[in-house]
């Protein structure tokens, strides 16, 4: 077999192996340094970040010098084949450098349409889930099961995930709020993982504003390979960053997408 016929999910699946290496040796170490990228706020960065992202950069140089290359810690690299890899090396890294395990490495493969291919790794807990347009699985310490989105939860017994309680300006919490107070149970500060936990069939909704492309690009395909909806908060494209409703299935993301419009 050559380099050009490894598959796209084989070659995410090498590139989610080389972040998994380059970032565990650096997991709750107590002499860790976190930069911080914000003059006003915090938004850190680690060695472990940017070492992550080389090591994906490399092999994608390699294997696939062709697609372009959209990352979150360095240079966009243009590419020819009108397809792009989105990779965010460590996603919370907030969540990283306080030792908790909801962070994850988000790789992502795009075109014209958006993110047909997504990944979320979890390294330290050993789970892997992958969204493909043949759709959705995970593989852990529990072995490997196919992935379904809930199916016919009404919105007051929905359980809601965001990250952080302030979720940006004052009119988005205030229309993150008016859908939290209509849901069974919210909790918050999961990053990446609340999204993996959505397509497993555990969690309804996770509502998010202030985010990158390289956030939301790979949760996106999975959760669509799984059976859900991902949109911004009007119903359209959210693969660029923003806002971003995700929900179960159509009639949860209706009920939750008419609150935060009208709010």
């Amino acid at each position: 077999m050559t380099d050009t016929d490894l598959t796209d999910v084989v070659i995410a699946e090498k590139l989610a192996d080389a972040a998994r290496q380059a970032i565990l040796p650096y997991f709750r170490r107590a002499d860790l340094d976190a930069e911080n990228k914000l003059a006003a706020g915090f938004d850190p960065v680690t060695a472990a970040d940017r070492d992550a992202e080389l090591a994906m950069r490399a092999i994608l140089a390699d294997l696939r010098p062709q697609d372009a290359i959209h990352g979150e810690e360095f240079a966009n690299v243009p590419g020819r084949s009108g397809r792009t890899w989105v990779l965010d090396p460590i996603d919370g890294t907030r969540g990283f450098i306080s030792g908790t395990p909801t962070w994850g490495v988000l790789i992502a493969l795009s075109d014209q349409n958006g993110p047909f291919l997504g990944v979320i790794d979890q390294p330290y807990i050993g789970e892997r889930f992958i969204g493909t347009p043949q759709g959705a699985h995970m593989v852990g310490p529990m072995g490997r099961r196919d992935l379904g989105t809930r199916r016919g939860a009404a919105l007051e017994d929905a359980v809601l995930f965001t990250t952080f309680p302030e979720l940006g300006s004052s009119d988005e919490e205030a229309a993150f709020r008016a859908v939290s107070r209509r849901v069974k149970l919210t909790r918050y500060g999961m990053d990446c993982y609340a999204y993996a936990l959505l397509a497993a069939g555990l969690v309804d909704l996770v509502i998010e504003a202030g985010l990158k492309a390289v956030d939301i690009q790979a949760p996106i395909a999975l959760i669509r390979a799984a059976g859900g909806v991902v949109t911004d908060w009007q119903g359209g494209p959210a693969h660029e960053g923003g806002r971003a409703l995700a929900a179960a299935n159509p009639q949860m993301h209706a009920a939750a997408l008419e609150i935060l419009s009208r709010a």
